[in-house]
């Protein structure tokens, strides 16, 4: 039996990039999901994953993370579907770069509400399937960002990324006794539309390099494939993790380990 045969999953920011991913793995491993996204091409996604596995259960929801009411409706639209919401993947996210003093109070609240309020609606929809079925499982997409490590530009990210590790733990502890647990990962780098683009935005004449450039520093020198942090999501939504909750589980190639790159025997 697969690891997730028989349960219910929302998946937001499902459209592409680590959400496809996550999907994907989920989907693999016999869940039955509901793909969230912004962009209609979420259901274009959706029918490359039944297609390739066939006999895939899959809904998907147009709904924007950080309105309450759309992610309501995502998750009343799965009950409605299946009965109950056994795992909840809050993705969805979205990092712009400047520097500190010119960045807009607009840019600071479009991290905000995607990236805090989009996990918090997603969340706090959940949460109330799960306590009247007597359980579930939360896992949000944090990352190195911003609790461990920063660069330039990213104060929006940085902040709004770290602030989901509080809500993690918080969250955990709150329902530990409630048998919902809630894990976070911290992803370095995949290669993603999101992280194209902001090498793009980091060097616009040679994007590329930029992105080679990060696999520079990761000792196993290259990004993450979306389909490798979906399996860190479907490990995290199974009942192989029963005994993990509030933990912050790094998925970076081990780029967050060298304490400099010129220094040591390689």
């Amino acid at each position: 039996m697969a690891k997730l045969d028989g349960k219910v999953a929302l998946i937001t920011g499902a459209a592409t990039g680590l959400g496809e991913g996550i999907a994907e793995a989920y989907v693999k491993y016999g869940a039955k999901i509901c793909m969230v996204d912004l962009s209609a091409s979420v259901e274009k996604t959706a029918q490359r994953l039944r297609d390739q596995y066939p006999g895939a259960e899959i809904i998907t929801c147009l709904a924007n993370v950080a309105d309450k009411a759309q992610m309501q409706a995502a998750a009343d639209a799965a009950v409605a579907k299946w009965g109950e919401l056994n795992v909840v993947c809050a993705n969805a996210g979205v990092c712009r770069l400047a520097p500190f003093e010119e960045m807009t109070d607009e840019t600071r609240d479009f991290h905000i509400d995607v990236n805090i309020k989009g996990a918090w609606n997603t969340c706090q929809v959940a949460v109330p399937y799960m306590l009247k079925q007597g359980g579930g499982v939360i896992v949000i997409a944090s990352s190195v960002t911003g609790d461990i490590v920063a660069d330039g530009g990213e104060a929006a990210y940085a902040m709004s990324k770290a602030a989901l590790v509080g809500l993690t733990k918080c969250l955990a502890v709150e329902y530990a006794d409630r048998n919902i647990r809630v894990n976070c990962s911290q992803l370095g780098y995949a290669r993603t539309p999101m992280v194209e683009k902001m090498a793009m935005e980091s060097n616009p004449n040679d994007p590329e390099s930029a992105i080679n450039d990060i696999a520079v520093g990761v000792p196993m020198k290259r990004l993450a494939k979306p389909i490798e942090v979906g399996e860190l999501f479907a490990f995290l939504g199974s009942d192989e993790s029963s005994y993990l909750t509030g933990s912050q589980i790094v998925i970076d190639g081990g780029a967050t380990l060298p304490e400099t790159m010129s220094i040591g025997t390689n």
